[in-house]
């Protein structure tokens, strides 16, 4: 795992929204064993109580789940996992309307451009 951290936003929320993307678009599955703390911690070379703490998060949100001297895993309930990814979009979806509105587009103007631009990806 590799991750590219900002310096805006703490680590263990970048770790979490890395796993959660990771989970989303099935590169960590249902049922998946996630790696331990400290090998996270050495991989991204961080203090591994900054992975705990992703992962304590991750396990209060139900997205991961601890199974004693097994080890975490994901989540086997598929209604949390489109959860996270509905929750995830409007996120994405949110900034992007803000930040459309700050450059000054109308909603209608906004709902117009990513209909051209979808209709543009789809004829590519």
């Amino acid at each position: 795992m590799s991750i590219e951290f900002d310096n805006n936003l703490p680590i263990y929320l970048q770790i979490m929204n890395h796993i959660k993307k990771e989970i989303i678009v099935g590169k960590l599955k249902s049922g998946d064993k996630i790696p331990a703390v400290r090998e996270l911690a050495v991989e991204l070379q961080i203090n591994p109580n900054t992975v705990q703490r992703a992962f304590q998060e991750l396990e209060r949100e139900q997205i991961v789940e601890t199974k004693r001297g097994l080890g975490r895993y994901v989540t086997s309930e598929e209604s949390k996992i489109m959860e996270i990814k509905k929750e995830m979009a409007g996120d994405l979806l949110g900034r992007f309307i803000h930040g459309m509105q700050e450059l000054g587009f109308a909603n209608q103007d906004i709902v117009n451009i990513v209909s051209q631009a979808v209709e543009d990806k789809d004829n590519e």
